[in-house]
């Protein structure tokens, strides 16, 4: 596939901090890549650095071809980019920020209104042209943004925590717009996220820890990872279930999953921990509903890596 964002041995000091150290990514066109990590990991920074916010302390990025370095306006011509704190104009409709965003990208007055429309259309505002921006919800906001983020027709699509604080179907929308977004323009896309069922939805995921890229790989990959080491536990009281859990041997960790407890073991002693746990549960005057290996999830990965790189 055609690479079109190639970063190599990235890095960035800020102050005494090393917010993004020695990182080597690449993402392709028509390929939407995951970075996830917990908050202070580096993720803003890796985006900043991408677009050209920032310089790098050490490292080479190039960006559809054109080094940052030596061709940064080239380079920043292919990004769109919306951060996690996008500044639109409230006092301006939605067209009106559309063609001023436009305009400072260089595209011409015959060019930025059918451009905009087309846009507007695809993320489902076309009737909200002419409503001041100060009075849309949230989660239009975003989408403002993000057709403000695709007026220039951009190769690349850098999206910092695209929908944090916005509602569930607004998430759900938002993420079918970048689904069709890619299928129908081949534009690759970078989006950092703290939640694992949009995660899930990446192509390729990169986990990034203390500004290091820890681990890559598709969902699936990294999941298999854990396979037959995810035991899930229902039942009642869940306190005492997790004490008794965590006081196996062979139990490494346990965590709430909604309803659930997931226990991560020892690798291949599953079926050891499930026959002392109905023993013992019971005895110490608990009830036990399910006791079984289940799939790992992400977050049982992620909790693993953090875990292992404390």
């Amino acid at each position: 596939m055609n690479t079109i964002i190639n970063a190599h041995a990235l890095c960035k000091t800020l102050g005494n901090l090393r917010a993004v150290d020695g990182v080597t990514m690449q993402v392709s066109a028509g390929e939407i890549y995951g970075l996830v990590g917990p908050d202070g990991a580096g993720k803003t920074t890796m985006m900043r650095l991408l677009c050209g916010a920032l310089r790098p302390t050490s490292g080479e990025i190039h960006i559809a071809g054109f080094s940052m370095d030596k061709q940064p306006e080239k380079g920043r011509e292919q990004i769109g980019y919306l951060p996690q704190r996008f500044s639109l104009y409230e006092e301006l409709t939605v067209l009106e920020n559309l063609r001023f965003f436009a305009e400072v990208r260089g595209i011409s007055a015959q060019d930025w209104r059918p451009r905009s429309l087309e846009i507007l259309d695809f993320v489902g505002l076309t009737q909200f042209i002419e409503r001041r921006v100060g009075r849309l919800s949230g989660g239009m906001k975003q989408k403002v943004g993000l057709a403000v983020a695709l007026v220039h027709r951009p190769k690349i699509l850098l999206l910092d925590e695209p929908t944090t604080g916005v509602d569930p179907v607004t998430r759900q929308d938002f993420w079918q717009l970048i689904i069709r977004l890619v299928a129908e323009e081949g534009v690759g896309v970078l989006v950092s996220t703290p939640y694992m069922d949009e995660a899930s939805r990446c192509n390729r995921l990169g986990f990034i820890l203390q500004g290091r890229l820890l681990v890559e790989g598709t969902p699936e990959m990294l999941r298999s990872q854990l396979d037959e080491r995810v035991v899930a536990l229902l039942g009642k009281p869940l306190p005492l279930l997790r004490q008794v859990a965590k006081a196996d041997k062979d139990v490494e960790d346990v965590q709430m999953f909604g309803d659930r407890l997931h226990l991560r073991v020892r690798a291949g002693e599953a079926d050891k921990v499930i026959k002392r746990l109905k023993k013992r549960i019971p005895a110490e005057g608990g009830t036990v509903y399910q006791l079984n290996p289940t799939p790992p999830e992400l977050e049982d990965v992620f909790i693993t890596l953090m875990e292992s790189h404390a």
